[in-house]
């Protein structure tokens, strides 16, 4: 019996349908119309799904032939290529070409983005206009790239690279002589290790610096989650990719890190992103080839620089512990020298590079702000809720939001007083103060953190101590390697067979597979043809379409099962082996081991680096302008809040436009005067404040700095609360001024 009443189909969705018996409600005669019009959908559908497999082949093979190029969607010319250098790299500098409607502006600081060498090819960061460098191009700044090419140059070294790096940044120094600041640059994923090394051996060449899902902290993580880490370990440590590279004639195929990344996720690598793309056909082809062209484009390293990531940094985690030297020892990498201003952006929804990896190197170096701001270092992270790895550098929400409120705040970010700050990003109200100040329609406050806060991201730090045996495995299993086995291997290996083995990766002969290379798939592009222009999709409503989604949650749910089962097998077994003192003490390591906190500083390095810097601003006590004086008052009656609101930084920023020229300070010096003003209230706030009047001698100067500093102050919340009025009173008492006729006017001048 047919219903009484049927909604129209717009009005039904699946999961109205799913909470039903599918075919108890339904006649049947409505069930064969379901099942006739569902065929000739799904027929249709999986018709242009290998088509667009077969295009992706095609747009594979074609990329090839081309060389690769960065999938970029913005003209670019290449500045200089790394592989004419003296100690060449296959890397190249690129100045992206801005569009016609946003020209750049040469005296505003330069950006350059440094693309992740890991697998894929270079481009992700600009691989759409919602991105880093369209962010960077629309605000008119000038924007460089940093690609490279798929073949490493023979004898090519991470030290080769860096030094082309190097080179690179110098170019761009040459290129903006009038640009008001050094260039801001971006590290993308692995490309953020990489930046760090570089600004810790030449940091005269930086502006802030920015990692963007960086792994910095490689033995970080939270127990029952993070299963990549514990990848070395269960191979054995290093020795494995030492035998790909020689298997590959010495070139190490990026293939298999793009592999490590999709058996993260087999729920998604082996049917979610196709039944995405079958489930959507109609709207999805586009999205998915632009992403596969990045994702199928596998680069190479040679041995030299996989062994050195592997054994250094994903295994050895030498980094943090400031233990990297070059080849010839006479350079260390220390990242204390690093001087720019840091800021990390990670996610708690990504499962490549978790906040713990991209923050634990701070308690590493630093015992607690203290020593961060000792070191005149300024740190900021921002954490997102749950975008994945991959949209911390695609997603256009994410440009739209995170990168373009960091990238807007960057002056800001460079004038912050040393100290560990969080990044917060919210949404502007109608009911906000001064909104006028504000670029966009968010607002982005950093408010002040300890070394406690980054610790408590995780669950501790004591299951980080069984990596230091797994470090000392792989040390003995890499020389046994290079003894016995690498010789042999070598021996046997030639770049006929290491050709043939690439070409039968799966992944590689999937996309040769669904190609015009074969001519079964010939038919398929004609067929697709006809399928588009007669193309009947089934209606939302469709039982056997509520059927299809119902079977692919099924599946979806077997596979994430059998990732937690695989994930928690791998941990358990990690640990069996790892944590048994038998293993520590066959190693010759002690049960201690592994209770190392990076780099540790003598209590009397510790205090002899606070007693210089105690040295170095005591003459500014009661020496200095009346920008220093200004910037005293408006530091000193802020501390309380430990909120740093981009509201006032804004206003600053006007009122110096609005000063006379021959009055008018450099951005440097507000951020010179910033910091010098913050460790002369750190060293002794009230021998500070009682020194004012020396800095401003005339009641003008004072009521005029006064004034400056309360409207300032007031540009935050619209007043001053109870904590700001207190101690602007103090200021008024020492300076003999008054600016608040009463304790209530504060709210109403």
């Amino acid at each position: 019996m047919a219903r009484q009443t049927k909604p129209p189909a717009s009005e039904i969705n699946t999961s109205e349908v799913q909470r039903k018996n599918l075919f108890g409600s339904w006649s049947a005669p409505e069930i064969g119309a379901h099942a006739f019009s569902y065929l000739v959908d799904s027929w249709q559908r999986s018709v242009v799904f290998m088509d667009v497999l077969r295009q992706r082949g095609n747009i594979f093979i074609e990329h090839e032939k081309q060389g690769k190029p960065p999938v970029l969607v913005f003209e670019y010319e290449v500045v200089v290529d790394g592989r004419t250098l003296e100690d060449p790299a296959n890397y190249a500098l690129v100045r992206i070409i801005p569009p016609s409607d946003h020209p750049t502006d040469p005296t505003k600081r330069p950006f350059v983005v440094i693309d992740p060498r890991a697998g894929h090819g270079p481009g992700v960061g600009g691989s759409k206009i919602d991105s880093e460098i369209g962010v960077a191009l629309r605000a008119g700044h000038p924007c460089y790239f940093i690609m490279f090419f798929p073949k490493p140059c023979p004898g090519q070294t991470i030290e080769s690279v860096a030094r082309a790096e190097g080179v690179f940044l110098k170019k761009v120094h040459e290129l903006h002589p009038d640009a008001e600041d050094k260039p801001f640059v971006i590290g993308n994923c692995q490309g953020g290790w990489a930046l760090m090394i570089l600004a810790a051996v030449a940091p005269d060449l930086f502006g802030p610096i920015l990692l963007a899902g960086s792994p910095i902290s490689y033995w970080a993580g939270v127990e029952g989650k993070n299963p990549m880490r514990y990848t070395g370990g269960l191979m054995g440590g290093s020795w494995l990719s030492s035998l790909i590279s020689d298997l590959g004639n010495g070139a190490f195929d990026g293939n298999y890190l793009v592999q490590n990344f999709e058996n993260l996720n087999p729920s998604n690598s082996l049917w979610g992103k196709q039944y995405n793309l079958y489930s959507k056909i109609d709207t999805e082809p586009q999205r998915f080839l632009e992403f596969e062209k990045w994702w199928g484009g596998y680069f190479f390293l040679n041995k030299k620089e996989i062994e050195w990531i592997v054994q250094n940094l994903f295994v050895g985690n030498k980094l943090t512990a400031n233990e990297l030297k070059s080849a010839d020892g006479k350079t260390s990498v220390n990242l204390y020298n690093v001087r720019s201003p840091i800021i990390v952006f990670a996610s708690w929804g990504d499962n490549i590079t978790p906040p713990q990896q991209a923050l634990n190197w701070v308690p590493d170096l630093y015992d607690s702000v203290d020593e961060i701001r000792a070191h005149d270092q300024t740190i900021v992270y921002c954490l997102h809720e749950k975008i994945g790895h991959l949209g911390i550098f695609v997603s256009a929400s994410v440009a739209g939001r995170e990168h373009a409120e960091i990238m807007s705040a960057i002056d800001m970010i460079d004038a912050l007083p040393p100290g560990l700050y969080e990044a917060k990003i919210q949404d502007s109200r109608p009911d906000m103060p001064h909104l006028e100040l504000l670029d966009g329609r968010y607002l982005i406050t950093f408010e002040t953190r300890t070394i406690d806060d980054i610790l408590a991201l995780g669950d501790g730090r004591h299951h980080e101590m069984p990596f230091e045996v797994v470090k000392r495995v792989s040390e003995v299993n890499q020389s046994l390697y290079n003894t016995f086995l690498s010789p042999w291997v070598q021996a046997m290996s030639n770049e006929v067979t290491a050709q043939w083995s690439r070409m039968l990766q799966p992944d590689r002969l999937q996309r040769y597979f669904f190609s015009d290379l074969n001519p079964a798939m010939w038919p398929v592009k004609i067929l697709a043809k006809m399928v588009r222009e007669q193309r009947k999709p089934v209606s939302p409503d469709n039982a056997f379409l509520a059927l299809e989604h119902q079977v692919s949650e099924r599946i979806t749910d077997s596979l994430d099962a059998y990732r937690d089962f695989r994930d928690a097998w791998s941990e358990r077994l990690f640990k069996s082996i790892y944590e048994s003192p038998w293993i520590a003490a066959a190693m010759g390591l002690s049960e201690k081991t592994g209770q190392r906190k990076g780099p540790t500083h003598e209590e009397w390095l510790r205090r002899e680096l606070k007693d210089l810097k105690r040295l170095e601003h005591e003459s500014h006590v009661e020496q200095g302008t009346p920008l220093d004086a200004a910037v005293r008052m408006l530091l000193y009656q802020g501390r309380d809040i430990g909120v740093v609101d981009e509201r006032p930084f804004r206003l600053i920023q006007q009122l110096i436009r609005k000063t006379p020229a021959e009055r008018r300070p450099t951005l440097a010096q507000l951020k010179q005067a910033i910091k010098r003003q913050w460790f002369v209230l750190l060293l002794d706030e009230e021998r500070a404040i009682n020194a004012l009047p020396i800095l401003l001698p005339e009641n003008d100067q004072r009521n005029r700095a006064l004034n400056l500093v309360y409207q300032i102050a007031t540009a935050r919340a619209g007043k001053l609360d109870a904590s700001q009025e207190a101690r602007f009173r103090r200021l008024e008492k020492i300076l003999g001024i008054a600016v608040l006729s009463d304790p209530s006017s504060s709210g109403k001048k």
